[in-house]
């Protein structure tokens, strides 16, 4: 650990007691400050999103601007517009029913923020995942610390920027620095921890919080499929599917990372999405309209992918494109590989990029068993034109969430809970679920002075009796 990281952990642990002591000195934040506090995280979208945008594009060598207005701004804008709106009601304490053995009394949950939390944000949507969470922490009346990627060194830098000048260092700060920084931010006693990155370091980080029982949302990822169902238009599923896939060049979460089609229309499908790639990029090496990939070695580590699926006997397709130009910009043009072998890395590994395995299926039954005998993904997508096959496809599997003839577009209804299940994630946020995340839901029975409960303590006598008779019918 260098002398630099040593201040900065240091600094950080002096964060976090300023960040208590003021939680403390403020256990129930208002809600017109609360609203105010998302106004702010709003504004500053608005302000600086030319700023936000070229620093997002600076870390990935090249990120369409469209895509980080859209998939960033946009959204976060939107969910603090959603999260103050519902604020009011998603605060209220709710009464709920007593017993008549307990009565009189009466009986409510009041949700009461969590205190101080740590947000870890990744690198692939820097702004909105390290935003969204804040949003969902701020309308819960927390704190705040966020540790954004390393790997996107100016948003982080522009993130800690602009919330320093939209709030005081007790109430949201960034910390900035590499791998040794990250590991000790997961090791802090903080309220809640949320961690957005791989399933591989969620581990890691639910066993540093779990040392001081620190509560987790893990949002991590999986090989997210794509059924197409038998006779759906191969056309239509061919533009949802290569536009989700192709956007900030598949390094999404809940980008398809596989297809499954019925056998005998592979080669369709693929040659049908890498026509629409064509259409949406005229050359993937040159259109800044098409996002690179974020570092040498994920660049690396996709064309092996390709090699070895090639190796392997896999059809390869992409559209025409300048090869060499492509190397130097770092972009993988729009690939699809048609039936790659089960062992190797594309179907076995999170791809995380703009490479789309397609294998055929003989029975729907076939390909709901396979997604079933493999970790829960993140997201499922069924394209289908019948109700009843589609509803099979998700009474035999099992998802983070699911988008019916549409992909990735589920995480942005602000009323749907997102999140994983199983080996893609634990907890949930966005909307509502968000709100809850960040909050204890304190359980407040009230009675007054005398209460019939004390004829119930020893000498057990007929009360005792006639209570307990009732309460074992």
């Amino acid at each position: 650990m260098s002398e630099a990281e040593a201040k900065q952990i240091e600094r950080m642990k002096a964060l976090l007691t300023a960040q208590k002591a003021a939680f403390r000195a403020e256990r129930h934040r208002p809600l017109d400050k609360r609203k105010a506090d998302l106004d702010r995280v709003a504004d500053l979208c608005r302000k600086h999103a030319d700023a936000i945008a070229e620093a997002i594009s600076r870390d990935f060598g090249n990120r369409a601007k469209q895509e980080s207005v859209i998939a960033e701004i946009a959204f976060v804008i939107q969910d603090a517009r959603h999260a103050k709106k519902h604020l009011g009601k998603w605060s209220k304490p709710r009464r709920v029913g007593v017993p008549m053995t307990l009565m009189p009394g009466s009986a409510m949950i009041r949700r009461e923020p969590k205190g101080v939390v740590g947000i870890v944000s990744p690198w692939n949507y820097p702004f909105q995942l390290a935003m969204a969470p804040l949003i969902a922490a701020l309308a819960a009346g927390c704190r705040a610390m966020i540790k954004p990627s390393e790997y996107t060194p100016a948003m982080a830098e522009l993130m800690k920027t602009l919330l320093a000048e939209a709030f005081e260092e007790d109430h949201v700060t960034v910390i900035t620095g590499g791998p040794a920084v990250g590991e000790a931010f997961t090791k802090m006693t903080f309220d809640h921890l949320f961690y957005t990155g791989s399933t591989q370091v969620g581990r890691l980080v639910a066993m540093a919080a779990a040392e001081n029982l620190v509560p987790v949302t893990l949002e991590l990822g999986g090989k997210s499929p794509a059924i197409v169902t038998p006779g759906y238009p191969t056309d239509s599923a061919a533009k949802s599917i290569g536009w989700g896939k192709l956007f900030n060049a598949g390094q999404t979460c809940v980008a398809p990372d596989y297809v499954l089609t019925p056998k005998g229309t592979e080669s369709a499908l693929g040659e049908a999405i890498i026509k629409v790639a064509a259409h949406q990029f005229e050359d993937a090496a040159t259109d800044d309209s098409y996002t690179a990939i974020v570092s040498d070695r994920h660049y690396a580590r996709l064309n092996d992918m390709i090699e070895e699926a090639r190796a392997g006997g896999a059809e390869i397709l992409q559209p025409e494109h300048d090869a060499d130009a492509a190397k130097a910009a770092r972009k993988i043009p729009p690939t699809v590989v048609l039936n790659p072998p089960a062992d190797c890395r594309l179907m076995t590994e999170e791809i995380f990029g703009p490479i789309l395995p397609i294998n055929g299926y003989t029975e729907l039954d076939a390909a709901t068993e396979y997604v079933a005998d493999h970790d829960h993904p993140l997201a499922l997508y069924v394209y289908s034109t019948d109700k009843t096959q589609a509803d099979r496809v998700l009474d035999n599997t099992q998802s983070g969430g699911v988008g019916v003839n549409i992909n990735l577009l589920h995480l942005s209804v602000p009323d749907l809970p997102f999140g994983g299940i199983g080996a893609s994630g634990q907890g949930a946020y966005h909307g509502e679920a968000g709100f809850m995340t960040f909050s204890h839901e304190r359980s407040v029975f009230r009675t007054g002075k005398w209460h019939p409960s004390r004829l119930l303590a020893p000498p057990y006598g007929k009360m005792y009796e006639s209570v307990a008779k009732k309460q074992m019918k």
